[in-house]
């Protein structure tokens, strides 16, 4: 197992960023002997003094495993829009040590007609289990044909090994469940996450499970028709993998496109600058296209540099096929990351990044394990194609300090109505007091109400590393009335002039070139050595008026690889013409 990753914190305000330790902490995953009887707690109904700021809370369950995810946010929150909202949690009600030998995925349905399916005036009884074995860290997509639930998660096999399982409910709400596990074939992979694409393909991202920690590489496989799953692939070197459970996935569900996005976050240690990487099938994982590095979110300027965290990346398909990232940021600043102050940003395939929050400055106690002071962000969008982000977000001020310190967190979120160009103004939607929100999921498709999905963990530290006593967490939906409701994306200004920039400048592989064209024309976008030799015409043709952008990759211009050095840009339109330079460094 890897080390803790945390650095105790004195307890005066810190007013300059806090360095991140390598934060990659996983649970013990060795098999639990189930057949051994497991305790089960007093069942108190938690009080509800989380301090809810908007909207309406509604307490679906709960569970005293207060650990839902190691890495990004995971979709646990899905939209039937013919029936109701399907909720998804990490569930036990074991109250000592911290094996959780009844540990679950627990499952509720809110049904537009009647409300929740399973509500019990003992939270921690509300819902129903998905599984029937011990299982854990799992995710959440829907049946696009019959709108029914599709859970997933791991299982162990054996004493050693663990494996992906899949459920199926019979029809929406039902909680009746059809399983598929993935043995032989997925074993050892773990940390697996379902996706249910348009041609009723299941899609899992996956990782190689090793008992000792030692791989931690990104795989990825699926079925085409239910249960039978294909070998899993892994992502062609030289990409780098994860290293700890950062992936993710996302499928379109807009009625005949086949799109698949697997995601994740190259994380070696803790103390290197985390690159961001995504890989692309646009016919439901038949072929995919190569990994892709994203680039660097301008968040921080002077020699502080920008670095992924391990609870990025969430991706999203809108409904117009687009892709969209949610992602949470960090400094990174001489050889060191840092967790503050952390952001939120977006980038989309057309505007690449926008930036949506910026966390606090200065702390008063530990953040703890696998977190920055703004993170897990997840994102959904409604049916005017307005799109919305929900993360935690760590209170500076607000901590527990016994048994030891740990800061509290909230749920903030933010809408754009413009594709993510810009966002409102974050709102927090709990005010803390004396509890923690935290794992945030929103809804992903929604109408005139949006939806969160989130964990009120009684005690700020996780009961998993002894960090406080075993509590009866809340597991709530919180709904309030959607602010764009009716309102319909907003057209992207119209350019008034030529212009180019690049970020980052200089760079040492791929930089990105933004141009507006104001007018209907042909163009072209070149780069050129400092002789005014071609070197490499990245964009050429007719372009309507709107804002673009390229990439170029300096390492390896159609596969030679470019000296490093001054280039030039040149960005012409119709009779006038930008020109720029770009310094490619070793």
């Amino acid at each position: 197992m890897r080390a803790a990753l945390y650095v105790l914190l004195a307890l005066p305000v810190l007013l300059v960023a806090v360095p991140l330790t390598p934060m990659t902490v996983l649970p013990d995953e060795t098999p639990v002997d189930a057949s051994q009887p497991f305790e089960r707690g007093p069942g108190k109904i938690a009080p509800d003094d989380g301090g809810f700021v908007i909207g309406v809370v509604d307490t679906i369950g709960g569970t005293t495993y207060d650990w839902l995810a190691n890495g990004a946010a995971l979709r646990q929150l899905v939209n039937a829009p013919d029936f109701g909202i399907h909720a998804l949690w990490m569930y036990s009600t074991s109250m000592s040590g911290t094996s959780f030998p009844d540990r679950n995925m627990r499952y509720n349905f809110y049904d537009y007609s009647a409300g929740w399916n399973w509500i019990d005036p003992d939270h921690m009884q509300s819902g129903v289990n998905a599984f029937v074995e011990r299982v854990g860290f799992g995710n959440l997509s829907m049946n696009p044909d019959d709108q029914a639930a599709v859970p997933s998660c791991h299982h162990a096999v054996g004493a050693q090994d663990l494996a992906p399982i899949v459920a199926r409910d019979a029809a929406p709400g039902t909680g009746i469940f059809e399983y598929c596990e993935g043995e032989p074939t997925l074993v050892p992979y773990a940390w697996n996450r379902v996706a249910v694409g348009q041609n009723g393909t299941y899609h899992l991202s996956m990782m190689l499970y090793d008992p000792q920690g030692n791989s931690s590489d990104h795989y990825y496989s699926r079925a085409t028709t239910w249960c039978n799953w294909d070998n899993p692939v892994a992502v062609p070197p030289p990409q780098p993998h994860p290293d700890f459970p950062d992936h993710n996935i996302a499928v379109s569900r807009v009625q005949g496109s086949n799109k698949v996005c697997l995601t994740w976050v190259y994380s070696p240690d803790g103390y290197s600058q985390k690159p961001g990487f995504y890989r692309i099938s646009t016919d439901g994982g038949t072929n995919w296209g190569d990994p892709t590095q994203l680039l660097w979110p301008t968040a921080y300027g002077g020699d502080t540099l920008t670095s992924f965290h391990i609870t990025s990346l969430f991706p999203f398909y809108d409904l117009n096929d687009e892709l969209h990232f949610a992602a949470c940021v960090a400094p990174f600043v001489r050889d060191t990351n840092w967790i503050l102050p952390a952001e939120i940003w977006h980038w989309s395939e057309t505007d690449g990044w926008s930036e949506i929050f910026r966390g606090c400055d200065s702390v008063l106690a530990n953040i703890g394990y696998n977190a920055i002071t703004a993170c897990r962000p997840s994102m959904g969008t409604d049916s005017a194609g307005n799109l919305f982000v929900a993360w935690e977000n760590f209170d500076g001020l607000n901590y527990e300090s016994l048994p030891v310190a740990r800061l509290r967190a909230d749920i903030w979120y933010s809408y754009s109505v413009n594709n993510g160009q810009t966002w409102a103004q974050a709102v927090k939607i709990t005010d803390g007091g004396s509890v923690s929100h935290r794992f945030p999921c929103i809804m992903d498709y929604m109408t005139d109400t949006v939806a969160v999905l989130y964990l009120i963990d009684q005690h700020a530290g996780f009961v998993l590393y002894n960090e406080g006593p075993h509590t009866n967490n809340p597991i709530v939906v919180q709904r309030w009335k959607n602010p764009a409701s009716g309102v319909k994306q907003k057209p992207a200004p119209r350019p008034v002039r030529m212009e180019a920039t690049v970020v980052p400048n200089p760079f040492g592989k791929a930089t990105r070139i933004s141009y507006a064209v104001p007018n209907s024309g042909d163009m072209s976008l070149a780069i050129y050595d400092p002789t005014g030799r071609p070197v490499r015409s990245l964009v050429s043709g007719h372009a309507e008026p709107g804002r673009y952008f390229a990439v170029w990759d300096g390492r390896a211009d159609n596969g030679d690889k470019v000296a490093a050095g001054v280039y030039l840009y040149r960005f012409i339109h119709r009779d006038k013409q930008v020109t720029g330079k770009l310094t490619l460094t070793e």
